[in-house]
């Protein structure tokens, strides 16, 4: 498995760290990501993580407006201002530091979500509302699989 999917969650512990999940842990190592970009969700009150693929990704868009612009200053805010490298410790697990508590409202567990090409960190409640409301809205709408 090359790809982030499913999700878990976990508790942290005492001295605030959570153990990433095996399967996760394993992407990043097949994708050789030994320190993680994690930048705050531009839309939802998560922290996305990733290699530093997804940072160039992003630099590579900005790269693409007039450095000048309004968009590429807005870009740079959210993905520069609103972004830190971290790293695992040598058990496979992040220290959930203010960075991620702030913008996300963990508390006392971390909800790892598969995201494709990275994943993201939520507070359980948050992301069951939020899965809940896309499901819902897919339903809605007739958004199925066909």
């Amino acid at each position: 498995m090359n790809r982030f999917l499913s999700n878990a969650t976990n508790r942290i512990d005492a001295k605030g760290r959570v153990s990433v999940p095996s399967a996760f842990r394993s992407v990043l190592s097949q994708r050789d990501i030994r320190e993680l970009y994690c930048f705050q969700d531009f839309l939802f009150p998560a922290i996305s993580v990733g290699g530093l693929d997804l940072l160039d990704r992003f630099e590579r868009q900005i790269a693409g407006e007039d450095v000048l612009s309004p968009k590429a200053n807005r870009m740079s805010l959210l993905i520069h201002g609103g972004g830190v490298f971290m790293k695992l410790d040598a058990e496979g697990r992040l220290a959930v530091t203010d960075f991620i508590r702030d913008y996300t409202g963990i508390t006392t567990e971390v909800t790892f979500v598969g995201r494709a090409d990275h994943f993201q960190l939520w507070a359980p409640q948050s992301f069951e509302a939020q899965q809940a409301a896309a499901r819902q809205e897919f339903r809605s709408k007739g958004l199925g699989s066909g």
